[in-house]
């Protein structure tokens, strides 16, 4: 059983991790099937998602940042649509003190920072306040030129690092250790050997301190791989998924939900007998 305790509520799955399903308020995200509003938020409701991811910025390789007045326009009336029908643990995906501010206040419960709270160090102020969990993810420079320098001595040891003193900012700032999460941020400058072995290895990260979260869905990694576009990566995506949560991840951040929770399904079913 997975738990995760949100501000005023506690969260669970039975399945091998939680199902977070991106709805990214963008007109210019990687993969145009997951952008949209409440009515995409809807559909991965009914698909089974345990968490939505919100995002009024994109943060694909070669994007440019928006302003924190265009993020709020974009997804504060998403959210406060989805409060309307349902509870489900809504996650925004910014670096900006404001933009969360005002999510908070239509009704989301999670913080998704990709600078891990070194853009606006006062968010960790706010989500130790607010008593929200905090996801820190690794990345490299900015979006517009992370790709431009991928190379590490040992990248699994360098992110760790970096991720773990990330999560002890945010603990000497009152957020609370349980409440943090860390993800390796496949494709936010790394080649992919570096992603690879993250992917592999994602469960070691911080010495198994903290929660981790992998998103890797229709990922150029996937398509490195298979030689595929973004459009026809969702068999690749489950399988470094299933990769991932049979290493230890907590939770993934999906497109494609209902293949991904019966993906996950199987796997729960297959654990049961594996000491048989």
């Amino acid at each position: 059983m997975k738990t995760l305790n949100l501000a005023s509520r506690k969260i669970s799955t039975d399945f091998p991790a939680f199902v977070m399903g991106i709805v990214n308020c963008t007109p210019d995200s990687f993969f145009s099937g997951s952008r949209g509003g409440a009515e995409r938020a809807f559909e991965l409701i009914g698909e089974g998602a345990d968490i939505l991811d919100l995002g009024g910025e994109s943060t694909r390789p070669g994007s440019d940042y928006v302003s924190a007045e265009e993020e709020i326009k974009r997804i504060v009336p998403v959210i406060e649509k989805i409060r309307r029908k349902s509870d489900i643990p809504i996650s925004v995906d910014t670096r900006k003190k404001s933009v969360m501010q005002a999510a908070f206040n239509s009704g989301a419960d999670i913080l998704n920072d990709i600078s891990a709270l070194e853009d606006e160090p006062e968010l960790a102020f706010f989500a130790a306040e607010k008593k929200i969990p905090v996801i820190l993810m690794h990345k490299r420079g900015i979006p517009s030129t992370m790709q431009a320098d991928t190379e590490y001595k040992n990248i699994f040891n360098e992110v760790s690092s970096y991720l773990e003193q990330r999560a002890e900012f945010a603990i000497k700032n009152g957020v609370e250790k349980e409440k943090i999460i860390v993800d390796p941020g496949i494709g936010f400058g790394k080649n992919l050997e570096g992603n690879l072995n993250l992917i592999s290895n994602c469960g070691s990260l911080c010495g198994g301190k903290f929660p981790v979260l992998m998103a890797l869905s229709r990922k150029s990694c996937i398509g490195q791989v298979t030689g595929r576009e973004v459009q026809d990566r969702l068999f690749g995506t489950l399988a470094a998924d299933l990769i991932s949560v049979l290493k230890g991840a907590f939770m993934v951040r999906v497109h494609d939900v209902a293949p991904c929770k019966d993906t996950l399904a199987v796997l729960k079913s297959l654990l049961k007998y594996e000491s048989v």
